[in-house]
This record gives structure tokens, sequence and C-alpha cells, in this order.
């Protein structure tokens, strides 16, 4: 007895471990061939290129004047200058410090956009589950009244049942049939849009086990860590130094300017040359610049502190109802034993000690609960792939 308990045990495992790398293959196939995760990415690519630019100082100015000299025996005069322009020093370690942080808040927006792509897909997956689950289900429910509809024809012919009853057993057999192709064309639909995650091409997802994952008591030391890895607080966590960070460019831009360069003058008989020097002063090119950039660092902050707020409370929803369901599941397991009641309905009916329409009735409820289970099953997975949508 010992050993067939292992074996049992052992059985569940392996198939536990099967049905969780079945999702996980899934999850990989449609993350390497999904094509709007690939234009995100090239998006992304773009980005960063595009916070690389002008980090250096503006383009070098060359001048050219040929200027004709009037009366005529003064002669032309030719003027020859090349220019360069510098922002104060500090104001190149600013950029460059930007563009590293832009490019951080690049990768992070494109987490975010992964992870609702992984989301979607795992939704579909556990839905899935449950269709492939209720398909199995009506299987058996299929036999169990071919077997039923089969026993009232003999029956009927024998005129031990009445045509109420085989019509009804026959009545039975057809709502079966047809629940079991509307499933079929439920899980079809789901492998369709599973397969338009993967570029058009099909994937297999045969699971009909939905993992065992226990929600974590204690809520708020497990929402240190969500909020740690949520993208969107840091996202917007970067986007405060970023604000910061341009405060502080702003008045490194507030400052002169440095022209520097080589100018030449040529008359007749005589030339002029070297170096020319100028400062360009911030009197009102850059009005207000910093100004907008502190109000927008106070404005990220309130938008900041809402989505923590906001992000709080949802965790905190799922959470609830994770726990919720998990206790409704574990009470409903210890409440149905299929098989037996199954026998037991079975053998009544068979004796005479319960009439067809009180075996249906009762099948019925058996069969409600069972579903039921599974639609409970169901949203559990829901709720815990976006209770855990960061840790894919």
């Amino acid at each position: 007895m010992k050993n067939i308990l292992i074996i049992i045990v052992l059985m569940f495992s392996v198939f536990t471990v099967y049905s969780q790398s079945s999702m996980d293959s899934v999850l990989a196939e449609i993350e390497r061939n999904n094509t709007t995760l690939a234009a995100y990415r090239k998006n992304a690519d773009a980005d960063k290129m595009g916070n690389k630019s002008n980090l250096l100082p503006d383009n070098p100015e060359v001048g050219f004047n040929y200027l004709i000299g009037s009366p005529d025996n003064i002669g032309n005069r030719t003027d020859f200058s090349v220019t360069q322009s510098f922002d104060f020093p500090t104001a190149y370690v600013y950029k460059s410090q930007l563009s590293d942080m832009k490019n951080e808040q690049v990768e992070m927006e494109y987490k975010k956009q992964r992870y609702e792509i992984l989301l979607s897909a795992k939704t579909i997956c556990s839905e899935l589950t449950y269709l492939n689950a209720l398909y199995s289900e009506y299987k058996l429910r299929l036999n169990n009244d071919m077997k039923i509809a089969n026993a009232f024809k003999k029956k009927l012919e024998s005129g031990e049942a009445s045509i109420l009853e085989h019509n009804k057993a026959q009545i039975s057999l057809l709502n079966t049939e047809k629940q079991l192709e509307q499933i079929s064309i439920e899980r079809d639909a789901e492998l369709q849009q599973l397969a338009t995650l993967n570029a058009g091409v099909s994937l297999s997802f045969n699971d009909t086990i939905f993992i065992e994952n226990m929600v974590e008591t204690d809520f708020d030391e497990w929402y240190a860590q969500a909020a740690i890895n949520n993208p969107m607080l840091n996202w917007l966590k970067q986007e405060i130094e970023i604000s910061s960070k341009e405060k502080q460019l702003q008045l490194a831009q507030n400052l002169p300017k440095i022209n520097a360069g080589y100018m030449s003058e040529k008359v007749v008989g005589q030339q002029f040359q070297g170096v020319t020097l100028g400062v360009s002063i911030p009197l009102w090119g850059n009005k207000n610049t910093v100004k907008y950039a502190k109000l927008k660092t106070e404005a990220v902050n309130s938008i900041e502190a809402d989505a923590k707020v906001q992000f709080y409370n949802e965790m905190k929803t799922l959470h609830r109802k994770a726990t919720a369901l998990q206790s409704s599941i574990t009470d409903f397991k210890q409440r149905i034993s299929g098989k037996t009641i199954l026998e037991l309905l079975d053998k009544a009916m068979q004796k005479g000690e319960i009439s067809l329409s009180e075996y249906y009735f009762e099948l019925m409820v058996f069969y409600d609960n069972k579903e039921e289970l599974l639609n409970m099953e169901k949203e559990l997975s829901f709720t815990l792939a976006k209770l855990y949508r960061y840790d894919l």
C-alpha cells in the first residue's frame, strides 16, 4: 500500500512538472515569435539610439565674405572664419547621464509591454486548461449518457420503461453531444488566439490540470517585492530622477556659452589673422525652462504617489480574491468524490430505488459542482496570473 501511494505521488509530481513546462514552453515560444514584441524591441533600440544624439557640441560654423571695394583703387576685402560654440562643461556631463537614464527607462517600457503580452498568453493558456478539462469531463458524461440511453432503449423494447423515460435519456445524450461541440469550438478559438500571439504559428496545449500555486499569506511582505518588480513604478521612479537631472541640465545651459575659433581678413597689401572669442549671454533664450523642470518633477512625484496607491489596492484586492478562491477550492475538493457518487447513483437507478428523473436531477447537481470547481480553478488561475504578472 505504501509503495502504491509513493507511485501515485510521483505520477502527480511528474504531471505537475510537465504541465508547468508546457505553459513555460508556450510562453517562451511566443516571446521568440511575437511580432508586436519584435516591433517594440526595434522601437526601443531606435529610441535608445535617439537618446544618444545631441550629446556633442553644436556643429562648427564656417564664414566667408568677399567684399568689393569702392573706389576701385582701394581693392577688395576677403574674410574667412571658423567658430565653434560650447555649452558650459557640466552641461555635457548631465546630457550623458540623461542619455543613460532615458535608455534604462526605454528598457523598463519594453519590459512593461513584454509583461502585458505574456500575461495575455498565460490567460489564454488558463482558459485552454479549463476547456480541455471541461472537454474531458463532457466526454465522460457522453459515455455515461450513451450507456443510460442504450439501457432505456432496451427497457423500452422489453416494456420495462416508458417512452417518456426513453426520450428523456435521448435528449440528455443530445445535449451532451452539443455541449461537446460547443466546447470544441471555443477551444479552437482560444488556440487561434494563441497562434495569433505566436506570429500565426499554431501551438498545441493539452493541459487539463491547473497548477496549484499557493499565495503567500503575508501580503505586505509579498507586496514589498512585487513593488520592486513593477516596471511602471520603476519607470516613474526613473522619470523623477530624469526630471531632477533635466533641472540640473537647464541650470547648466543657463550659464554663458563660449564661442571660439579662427578668423582671417585680407585687403590689398595687408592680411590679419588670429583667434576669435565670444560669450553668449543667456538673457531670454532659456526663460522659464528651470521653472518648467521643477514643476515637471513635482508633477511626476504626484503621479508616482498615486500609482503606488493604485497598485497597492489592486494587488490587495487580487490577493484577497486568490486566498478566498483557494479556500473555496479546497472545500469543494473535500466535498466532491466523483466516482463514489456516480456509482451510487447508477446502482440506485438500476435497482429501481430512484426514478430516471431523480437520477438526472442528482447527476446534474453533481455535474454542476464539478463545473463550479473548474470555474473556480480557472478564476484562481486568472487571478494568480495578474498577481504574479511581473514574475514572468
